[in-house]
């Protein structure tokens, strides 16, 4: 009856019903490999090696070869001033000490400021792009390695060697490295030891006392024969007076005796 059913309502025509299948099959696997690596043949290893196109090498080579000519970059106005300045700061400073400059706050900065300059010393704060190229051209190349990291310069024009020790060793971010006073480089230690030397007028005040001590005793040694002979002759003329106030013959010294008279 259903099947009727659904013929009546295909038209009549049983074929004409749709059919499904309970199962169905599907192929989704992935394509079937032909093509596998396999290692060359050695005599064809060899084949390509010699057939292999190698360039040719430069007649001279490229170390010994010139580098090229950089284009010179035009300096302005203000690297100029700042040179200037630097210049000006060796030329006319007796003393310019190389700090290692680390980071610290202001109020630090400011109070260490207030406390050099009470011994006429400056703080300077320079780049090592205005510095190298200054002392690369000028007596202090020496200086050179001592500009790597952050840097600040002490400049003053007295020698205050011991003074600037004095208020660095307060501050542990600023670290001597080394210093020119009176146009000799001296390193950290060298530093350290011209402080310990005494002041300028008393140098001079020891020298002079030396040099005026010699003299002194070159001058006593010579009148040194004079002065006994003076002191023998005018106790032979009291001896000859008191000889002739007593009456009798005076008599001088008797003459040295050789060691072979009897």
């Amino acid at each position: 009856a259903p099947a009727a059913k659904m013929a009546a309502l295909s038209g009549g025509a049983p074929w004409r019903t749709g059919w499904l299948p309970a199962l169905r099959l599907a192929r989704r696997s992935s394509k079937a490999v032909t093509r596998h690596w396999k290692a060359m043949h050695l005599q064809r290893q060899k084949l390509m090696a010699l057939t292999e196109y190698l360039l040719p090498r430069p007649p001279v080579p490229e170390r010994c070869l010139r580098p090229p000519q950089q284009p010179q970059q035009e300096d302005n106005g203000y690297a100029r001033l700042l040179r200037r300045q630097v210049e000006e700061v060796f030329r006319d400073s007796r003393m310019v000490a190389v700090c290692q400059y680390n980071s610290m706050p202001g109020e630090d900065v400011v109070l260490m400021r207030h406390y050099l300059r009470k011994h006429n010393i400056e703080v300077k704060f320079v780049l090592n792009e205005i510095v190298r190229p200054v002392l690369s051209q000028s007596r202090y190349r020496n200086l050179l390695p001592l500009f790597v990291g952050r840097n600040i310069l002490l400049v003053s024009p007295e020698t205050k060697a011991k003074e600037m020790l004095r208020v660095l060793k307060g501050v542990p971010q600023v670290n001597l490295l080394g210093a020119c006073i009176d146009d000799t480089i001296l390193s950290r230690q060298g530093v350290e030891n011209f402080a310990k030397l005494p002041s300028l007028e008393a140098s001079q005040g020891q020298t002079l006392g030396a040099l005026a001590l010699l003299p002194s005793q070159t001058c006593s040694l010579l009148q040194h024969g004079a002065a006994h002979l003076t002191a023998l002759l005018d106790q032979h003329i009291h001896q000859l007076r008191d000889g002739a106030g007593q009456g009798g013959t005076p008599t001088g010294p008797e003459p040295p005796q050789s060691p072979g008279a009897p």
